[in-house]
């Protein structure tokens, strides 16, 4: 009887202890997933919930304006509409799309757009012109309005690097989402966040290939590791990533989720940014919209998620992107997403994986000046948490086409440079990469409207647009401003256009020091007018202007317009050593091409608050700074820098358009040019300050041609303007010869332009009538320079030019 006692006593005690070990167990349990609940909830609160991809502020290019009477095609509107994000609805009345009936569109900006609310337009066309822009909700007919920009990047923190661009569920195409899931997680819409039949089946495939060949991670448990956990391998951080996805698929739909795992997931590199996200990934790889996308281009992006930096810009060969695409395409096949024969069909189609995608679609040089400058208003931490969208002054075409121009020409650069670069080998020394800058202003408003820093952006994010370097010649016209400007302000000696210097060998001296400047290829030219010096960019004829003016009236011009406090009042201000940055050339050069009115560059055109308020808008800061006039001639002189002188290359490579500008050559080779509506500078050189031993002519006229010529195929750069006058320009007839004004023996003449009273006032009196042959005297504007001999019939003798 004891016995039996003392067995169901051990029995009853131990059956207590298991449930107390069991409810023990319950407890932690319990306790564990409170706390783990409470701590995720939490998370997702602070990460995820709302809006979390639309609190980034944005930067955008300038706003494209539309006016009546417009020369646009309706193609031309729908692509521009495709680029800044909208799509092609079926029906009118949905917002951030467009609708095309016949000859006319009717355009509904998304509700969070600042051109959105009363701006739902509709745009009527006859032919290639715009014929009637409506207000949609008002009625009212509209002479301009202006559309939703193209977006260039969103705004990031040093730290992270990182480049996105947020998409909803909707506007991802069928075909990406069927790719993602077939190469992710095919039973996506059936789980919980946790798939038995994905970890029964990975864990078979490895067990019986005796490694990890195949993962069980769902997209939901992806995306608890991408917004939550990192990816270090440990079981601890697996088993939170496992409870993670189990909140997330409680809290969220699946369209939800798959679209936080479309705007949030890593898809490689792009220069120096890590590219999140299917909406970056689309214009990282094919400068697409996403919504744009083929079913190739969709299954590679698929294809890439388990290893993207395999396929980032600089490792995606052709190779490797056809065998991630396939790849995916061979498994949406097997699962019955597509045909075999529209596989087929995807496989064969090329895919350009983002070796011509042009890095000028997201601006970045452009971009980091801008973030500088908002730096300077806002905190870093208001601009990231905050959905401010800023608005800038780039035109995205343009700044296309300065990347398209600098990839043609840089080409040419480097063949003119192979030969010194085998040099260089030889001697054991390091072969340096020519760099290039391009900076393109409205030289009337001074908006930037686009700007290149460099060659590639991912190797180097030096800004060579802000670098110092010497501007050598195009530093000239300044000197002759100077000059030009003693009329206007009542000093001695009164320049113009056909004074005279000695071109010549000779040494200068400057505070006890000797200076001897050289001409290029040595070669001098005797007694040269102004006009003539500035056109061949004669060096020592320049340097005897400034003398002759005084280098202290040259430093003081200098500064009064703009130039920066470098210019010391030397003979070596004439020669251009004193350092600018290209941006500052460029601003200085808006003074000629805005009749002597600088325009500091502008950037940011308004700051737009999340509640769709212009929160800070930046005006144009345009001062006058020299003489209409004084200006006007300038300009006169360096129309001839391109006709004929040292940048007729511009005109020898087909530019036919009104054109101004000049050469330089230092160490380095510039071109700083502008037509009566754009202004471009362009450097060349070395980071290493190495010389280019290359002139500006060779080198930097080309890629401002090759931006110009593209510029100019753009409609609203289609201008037929020219330089004209300004009230207090004399232009005279001359004899090139005697330069007096020309009577009508002279043999041949050219017109001058002068300040209205320091024309010539003398006729030239070395032609008579005796002299003259029997042929019709021209008068007319010559872009040469013609030298007839004495007695000889034009219709017949040769000529030469200079």
């Amino acid at each position: 009887m004891r016995l039996r006692l003392g067995l169901s006593s051990c029995s009853f005690r131990g059956g207590l202890a298991w449930r107390g070990a069991t409810f023990l167990f319950l407890l932690v349990a319990a306790g564990v997933f409170v706390f783990y609940h409470t701590r995720f909830g939490r998370m997702i609160e602070g990460r995820v919930s709302g809006q979390p991809f639309n609190n980034i502020s944005c930067i955008f290019a300038a706003p494209k304006r539309i006016f009546l009477g417009q020369n646009l095609l309706l193609q031309e509107l729908v692509d521009h509409l495709r680029q800044a994000g909208y799509t092609e609805s079926p029906r009118s009345g949905e917002t951030g799309q467009f609708l095309v009936t016949n000859f006319s569109i009717e355009i509904r900006p998304s509700v969070d757009s600042y051109f959105g609310g009363s701006n739902a337009l509709w745009v009527g066309f006859s032919g290639p012109r715009i014929s009637g822009i409506r207000s949609l909700d008002t009625g009212e007919e509209l002479s301009s309005a202006e559309l939703e920009p193209i977006l260039l990047t969103n705004l990031f923190n040093d730290d992270s690097r990182e480049k996105q661009r947020p998409v909803h569920f909707n506007d991802l195409p069928v075909v990406l989402v069927a790719a993602v899931l077939s190469a992710e997680d095919n039973r996506f819409f059936e789980h919980h966040g946790v798939d038995p039949v994905r970890v029964l089946g990975a864990a078979w495939i490895n067990l019986r290939r005796r490694a990890k060949a195949q993962g069980a991670s769902t997209i939901t448990m992806q995306t608890a590791r991408s917004f939550f956990f990192s990816t270090k391998r440990t079981w601890r951080r697996k088993l939170e990533e496992t409870l993670m996805a189990l909140e997330l698929e409680r809290r969220f739909t699946k369209q939800q989720i798959f679209e936080l795992y479309a705007n949030q997931i890593y898809l490689g590199n792009r220069g120096s940014f890590a590219i999140h996200g299917f909406g970056e990934a689309a214009h990282a790889y094919f400068d697409k919209d996403v919504r744009d996308l083929s079913l190739g281009e969709a299954a590679f992006l698929a294809g890439i998620i388990r290893s993207p930096n395999r396929y980032s810009s600089s490792n995606c060969t052709p190779e490797r992107a056809a065998e991630a695409r396939d790849r995916v395409l061979a498994t949406m096949v097997g699962r019955q997403a597509i045909s075999p024969e529209a596989a087929r069909a995807a496989t064969e189609a090329p895919l350009r994986c983002g070796e011509n995608v042009p890095e000028s679609t997201a601006a970045p040089y452009f971009v980091d000046m801008v973030r500088e400058q908002l730096l300077n208003r806002y905190s870093e931490s208001e601009l990231l948490s905050k959905r401010y969208r800023i608005y800038t002054t780039l035109d995205a075409e343009l700044e296309r086409a300065a990347a398209e121009a600098i990839e043609v020409k840089m080409k040419n650069v480097d063949a003119l440079l192979a030969r010194r670069e085998e040099r260089w080998r030889e001697r054991g020394q390091p072969v340096p990469e020519a760099q290039v800058a391009l900076v393109a202003l409205d030289p009337r408003s001074g908006a930037m409207k686009a700007l290149v820093g460099g060659r590639n952006y991912g190797q180097s994010q030096l800004n060579r647009a802000l670098a110092w370097r010497q501007p050598g010649s195009v530093f000239k016209p300044f000197v002759y401003a100077a000059a030009f400007s003693n009329a206007v302000d009542g000093l001695a000696p009164i320049v113009i256009p056909t004074t005279t210097v000695v071109d010549e060998p000779t040494t200068f001296w400057s505070k006890g020091k000797p200076y001897s400047p050289n001409n290029y290829r040595s070669e001098f030219h005797g007694t040269v007018t102004l006009r003539e010096a500035l056109v061949e960019s004669m060096n020592v004829a320049t340097v005897k202007l400034a003398e002759l003016v005084g280098y202290e009236r040259v430093a003081q011009v200098a500064r009064q317009l703009g130039l920066g406090p470098n210019v010391q009042p030397t003979p070596l201000a004439a020669m251009g050593v004193y350092e600018m940055t290209p941006l500052d050339v460029a601003a200085a050069y808006t003074i000629f091409a805005n009749g002597g009115a600088r325009a500091e560059p502008l950037l940011i055109d308004r700051v737009v608050s999340p509640e769709g308020k212009v929160f800070e808008q930046d005006m144009p800061r345009v001062r006058q700074v020299l003489d209409r006039r004084v200006a006007y001639v300038v300009t006169s002189l360096l129309e001839d820098v391109v006709n004929r002188g040292t940048g007729v290359g511009v005109r020898r490579q087909g530019f036919t358009g009104a054109a101004a500008g000049k050469t330089g050559t230092s160490g380095d080779a510039w071109f700083a040019g502008f037509t009566p509506d754009l202004l471009c500078v362009v450097w060349i050189g070395f980071d290493d300050d190495r010389d280019l031993e290359l002139t500006g002519a060779a080198s930097a006229v080309p890629i401002w041609t090759e931006f110009m010529e593209r510029a100019s195929s753009l409609r609203q750069y289609q201008s037929t303007e020219v330089f004209s006058p300004p009230e207090g320009i004399k232009v005279a007839a001359i004899d090139p010869r005697t330069l007096q004004l020309a009577t009508p023996y002279c043999p041949i003449t050219l017109k001058e332009v002068f300040l209205v009273g320091t024309e010539p006032t003398q006729f030239c009196g070395q032609h008579t009538n005796q002299m003259m042959v029997q042929v019709p005297v021209a008068w007319w504007v010559s872009s040469h320079y013609v030298h007839y001999p004495d007695f000889c019939d034009p219709r017949t003798c040769e000529f030469g030019t200079r």
